[in-house]
């Protein structure tokens, strides 16, 4: 049980790092965007102000913003796509059309319900528990439904797509099925996401109230909770409350309250009277681990990667930790270890917490959202006695710190499955199209050795009746097999290997960089017999 729960766990990883792999590159555009339109420092740097060179930045930003903002799309395509056994590209395709589906139940259940929000005309619909995607209105279940029914699409893909039907059904034979199954299961998931997730949403909504009155331990939980809760899609449920409305501080001047730790810290950063920031400033703390914590999370996944991965674990991380520094965007690295390795996360919630907590035993009330620069500018244009600034780049040293050495200690004592730790990442890189090549690698002169022995290998595994599906990562030749009783080790090893790894029916066959070219051979073999 064991085994199948972590193979299981295995793929569901690898299924979630592939659409991810492309904002390694978006990440680095966007962060640029970001550098090139920030106020601040075209605020210093003059030319920066012309309008091309801003149109650009804005094109930049924008553009690749909108993927991030869309995850939950990228998640239900790419999670069937990768866990199809057989026709990948019907399963991302079913995927989409069960996600419009779904979002179309929820829109018109909310209609008939007479239950729509009304967006607000400064957060839109931001604290209604509704958000609008790809122009539908519905329950917002952020980056959670799309990654809920993207799972979902493959578990009915896999276990429909070969279904036959004769006579007037023939029409609903093969993956034609697969998408019928989705219709009911699409408008089933539509109809429970209205009815169970605003009531966690109230929940989450109800440990604001708690946070409030609970001074530096309040300050912990905002921060573990804004973290813990990314992959649900419900941490704007925590910080949103604080940052614009009363819950987050009031501040009073003359005749006009000011509402809101946004509002709070906006005002008081221009106000020369002032001589040091509110508590309200810690609401705004959230930023501060985007800053410099993934620092300390990325340089401990490349020091903890294998040698053979860290060349392409840097050039796929470092673009994204300089996305979140700057932008702020952190969910491409969340999602790369939230599944593979949870206590990780856990405990970077905890320490994300933590650290806006000693901001405030600390007294530290430097502005800490945004980005890294606009954090820099900001709080050295108001100033030290303010702002207590420089105590914030000590701790953001130390966290940097501790986040590197616990994760390390932990990712080596438990063989944590980070990147760079797994052949998902050398698969992923593979299908990136930045594998070595034959001639870098020396496969051609193996290539014969590999593929003479073909029908040996399928005889091995049981014969063509007992392969379910092939796959290969970067070393391995992945075989999903119907009864491993079957395997003949002898006949398996006809074919040049460095082991075999059984895991139930999920079957491992070490061979090197040449396994792309053996999995070719294998499935055109298969294709004559």
């Amino acid at each position: 049980m064991k085994k199948k729960i972590m193979g299981a766990l295995e793929n569901f990883s690898k299924a979630m790092l592939q659409p991810l792999m492309y904002l390694s590159v978006g990440g680095l555009i966007l962060a640029i965007g970001a550098l090139l339109t920030n106020s601040a420092i075209s605020g210093a740097l003059p030319f920066l102000k012309w309008a091309p060179i801003q149109i650009l930045g804005n094109l930049m930003y924008q553009t690749i913003y909108v993927i991030v903002n869309n995850l939950a799309v990228l998640f239900v395509i790419g999670i069937p796509a990768a866990m199809a056994k057989k026709d990948k590209h019907h399963a991302g395709i079913i995927g989409l059309m069960s996600y419009l589906m779904y979002l179309t139940t929820s829109n018109v259940l909310l209609s008939t319900m007479g239950q729509l929000a009304e967006p607000n005309e400064m957060l839109g619909l931001v604290g209604t528990g509704q958000t609008e995607i790809l122009g539908i209105q519905c329950v917002d279940m952020s980056v959670f439904g799309g990654i809920i029914l993207g799972c979902l699409t493959a578990y009915v893909f896999n276990r429909t797509y070969n279904k036959r039907f004769n006579g007037a059904m023939q029409m609903f034979s093969g993956v034609r099925f697969s998408f019928l199954i989705m219709i009911f299961v699409s408008m089933v998931f539509g109809a429970l996401s209205n009815l169970v997730w605003p009531v966690v949403q109230s929940g989450i909504s109800a440990l604001a109230n708690v946070i409030s009155g609970s001074g530096a331990f309040g300050l912990f939980l905002y921060g573990f909770l804004e973290r813990l809760l990314i992959p649900t899609g419900l941490h704007h449920l925590v910080y949103t409350p604080f940052q614009f409305s009363d819950l987050g501080g009031v501040l009073q001047l003359g005749d006009t309250t000011v509402a809101g730790a946004y509002a709070i810290a906006m005002t008081e950063l221009n106000m020369p009277n002032v001589t040091q920031m509110s508590d309200s400033i810690y609401y705004m703390a959230i930023g501060f681990t985007k800053m410099f914590g993934y620092i300390g999370i990325v340089a401990a996944f490349i020091h903890t990667a294998r040698p053979e991965n860290k060349k392409r674990v840097r050039a796929t991380l470092i673009p994204l930790v300089i996305t979140s520094c700057i932008a702020g965007i952190t969910e491409p690295i969340d999602f790369m270890f939230i599944f593979a390795a949870p206590v990780l996360f856990v405990l970077h919630a905890a320490i994300a917490g933590l650290f806006i907590a000693l901001l405030k035993i600390f007294n530290v009330t430097a502005f800490c959202g945004g980005n890294i620069i606009t954090s820099f500018l900001t709080n050295l244009a108001a100033g030290t006695e303010k702002t207590n600034w420089p105590m914030m780049y000590v701790l953001a040293v130390i966290q940097i710190v501790v986040y590197f050495v616990l994760f390390t200690f932990l990712i080596k004592k438990f063989n944590l499955k980070t990147p760079g730790r797994e052949d998902v990442d050398a698969a992923l890189a593979e299908a990136e199209g930045i594998a070595p090549t034959a001639a870098e690698t020396g496969k051609s002169s193996k290539a014969s050795a590999l593929t003479a022995n073909v029908a040996s290998l399928v005889e091995g595994l049981g014969g063509k009746e007992n392969i379910n599906s092939t796959e290969n990562c970067f070393t391995r030749l992945r075989v999903n097999v119907k009864d491993p009783s079957l395997l003949k080790d002898e006949l398996i090893n006809k074919v040049p290997n460095s082991g075999i790894v059984k895991k139930g029916d999920d079957i491992q066959i070490i061979i090197g960089l040449q396994v792309a070219e053996l999995r070719n051979a294998v499935e055109d073999y298969l294709k004559t017999i």
